[in-house]
């Protein structure tokens, strides 16, 4: 019974570390370039994020490897900030835009950075394990219509349903 339950859970945890099929991560990827303040300007919405807007992503290199992730929000209607500590680390290799992060302990879910400004690092578009997990993340709290067009037409074409995106107001 032990055993079977280990299986299982390690067939579950390690599910949240895929991608969908359409998605690849970028290669090529700086760290160093990455780290720092980022705004969400879009994404698919979920429990964890419902209502909040103004909501940046903070990315730290940790002694000994790794990220540390701080995600803050705001609740209108909390009238409050909420704030989630976690910690990311590669998958594969240091150059490949394929994350792991956690927010909840030994629970580590996908974060694969499938497009890039490689030139300025000023905008990332972001999936998660599945089609269901979409973010526009940008170092400044909007972006160029252009930039938008291009984060919709790349998400439709890999499979997520952009009709549900939701634009974050900061």
């Amino acid at each position: 019974m032990k055993k079977t339950l280990l299986i299982l859970c390690a067939t579950l945890l390690s599910g949240c570390l895929g991608m969908p099929k359409s998605v690849e991560p970028v290669s090529g990827f700086e760290l160093k370039n990455y780290l720092g303040k980022w705004y969400e300007v879009a994404r698919l919405d979920h429990p964890f994020e419902r209502g909040l807007s103004r909501v940046t992503a903070e990315y730290t290199a940790r002694d000994g490897g790794g990220i540390t992730v701080i995600n803050r929000g705001y609740s209108e209607e909390k009238n409050e900030w909420k704030e989630a500590d976690g910690k990311a680390y590669f998958v594969n290799s240091p150059t490949e835009g394929y994350l792991k992060v956690s927010f909840f302990g030994p629970f580590y879910g996908s974060y694969v950075v499938f497009e890039l400004d490689r030139e300025n690092y000023s905008y990332a578009f972001v999936s998660g394990p599945d089609t269901d997990y979409l973010w526009l993340l940008s170092r400044t709290p909007s972006v160029d219509p252009e930039i938008m067009d291009k984060f919709v037409r790349m998400s439709e074409a890999r499979g997520f349903d952009t009709s549900r995106l939701v634009n974050v107001q900061h």
